[in-house]
């Protein structure tokens, strides 16, 4: 199964929307560099389905990446029918492996406030660093 890597995104606070950047490096057993998320922890990257963000974009034209907060998000594979377990390569090197789908979210926070509601709870992938190198938008 082959998809893209349409958006990578970072913040310096958990619960407020990333930021976009064009490229970044992911940190075994860490995260993304520079993410609030990183850490030797099982959610230290979050994934989205574009699909997943293009249909809340219907509802809010404005949104754009990082507006749910998630670190990545990803074109060309059906994210819902991935597992736990699951390794996904990502550019020349990286590799995770998913750790958890969906959370629980205990308070409306601010991404909530801005778009009215929040998807990760519901379609949301989490997952560990096994390997780092770089990556880019519009990697495989």
């Amino acid at each position: 199964m082959k998809g893209t890597l349409r958006a990578i995104c970072l913040s310096q606070e958990k619960g407020t929307p990333k930021t976009a950047v064009e490229v970044a490096e992911l940190v075994a057993d860490h995260g993304l560099r520079g993410d609030a998320h990183a850490g030797p922890w099982h959610r230290q990257v979050s994934l989205l389905d574009c699909a997943e963000v293009a249909a809340m974009r219907q509802k809010l034209p404005e949104i754009g990446p990082g507006a749910f907060a998630e670190n990545l998000t990803l074109e060309g594979l059906d994210c819902s029918s991935l597992g736990l377990g699951t390794r996904l390569r990502l550019g020349a090197q990286a590799e995770i492996r998913l750790s958890q789908l969906g959370k629980v979210c205990h308070s409306r926070c601010a991404i909530y406030h801005e778009t009215g509601d929040c998807i990760m709870p519901r379609v949301g992938l989490f997952a560990r660093v096994l390997k780092g190198g770089s990556v880019a938008v519009a990697d495989p």
